[in-house]
């Protein structure tokens, strides 16, 4: 068996974070600047280009659905509903669930499974803006960065109004405006605790859960989802105005007027939060 010296052991590791410190600063500096997003909505994002491509590819019509509406104008029931599905400490980690990525390890380890879920709003809206679903390890690493740089520069309810607008509902369903018309044919504003909770159990794979015909798991979340709600109360934020995007080149205008898009500050985030209901089964 080689020996190698000490000396060049060392030489090699120097190098190798020489590589790792070089890489990783190349990716941090060409991270896009989310700092716009605190005045003015995104006009697309990389899943719904993804998306967009996909279809064009399968010669399907590329026909966009999403109508973006402010924070005040998306249900309360959607709110808690969301909190309850995909991430309850929402309001108090600061980008990053800690405890919870410790309990999925654990989860993972005592199944015998790969390690999944975890990803706060925070982390699922960095990747649905700017990256992709690939499970490429430098595309965490900047799907990390992107949190921190969102939840240096953005308030929490921004960050959760931003959210709700663009995430994936459907076949290039968008948002929580498109997904309740589409669905159930009334505004986001207007959506029942059932039907809220519908929404928020499709997230974890809107391709293949649909809420207009919801079946065994769906129903299952619906279920948990709402007897968890009770427990979070989303603050309620101060208005502040920000620019509406464009309607799309190739989709109608929305057919309601453009109103504020509320905004909050670092005092919204609540307090101590409301007892959590009793232990559920995982969703």
């Amino acid at each position: 068996m080689t020996r190698y010296p000490m000396s060049r052991i060392l030489r090699i590791a120097a190098g190798a974070g020489a590589v790792a410190f070089g890489v990783l600063s190349y990716v941090y500096l060409t991270l896009p600047d989310v700092r716009p997003l605190a005045t003015s909505n995104p006009k697309t994002t990389a899943f719904i280009e993804l998306r967009e491509r996909e279809a064009s590819a399968a010669g399907k019509p590329v026909k966009r659905a999403q109508r973006w509406v402010p924070y005040s104008r998306i249900s309360m029931n959607l709110r808690r509903a969301v909190l309850a599905a995909e991430d309850s400490a929402f309001f108090e980690h600061e980008g990053i669930d800690i405890a919870e990525i410790k309990k999925s390890i654990q989860t993972s380890i005592e199944r015998g499974e790969s390690l999944r879920g975890a990803s706060t709003i925070t982390q699922q809206l960095a990747k649905n803006l700017y990256l992709s679903p690939s499970r490429d390890p430098l595309r965490k690493v900047k799907e990390l960065m992107i949190t921190w740089r969102l939840e240096t520069a953005l308030s929490k309810a921004r960050i959760f109004e931003i959210y709700l607008n663009v995430i994936e509902w459907g076949d290039l369903v968008w948002g929580a405006e498109a997904a309740a018309r589409t669905y159930f044919g009334v505004p986001a504003s207007a959506l029942s605790r059932e039907q809220a909770a519908l929404l928020a159990g499709a997230i974890i794979n809107p391709r293949v859960y649909s809420p207009a015909n919801p079946r065994g798991r769906l129903l299952r979340r619906q279920q948990i989802i709402l007897a968890r709600m009770p427990g979070y109360e989303p603050p309620v934020p101060a208005a502040v105005p920000v620019v509406m995007p464009e309607p799309p080149a190739d989709g109608p205008p929305s057919e309601e007027p453009a109103g504020p898009v509320i905004e909050g500050t670092e005092g919204d985030r609540p307090g101590a939060p409301a007892p959590p209901p009793p232990a559920e089964p995982p969703v």
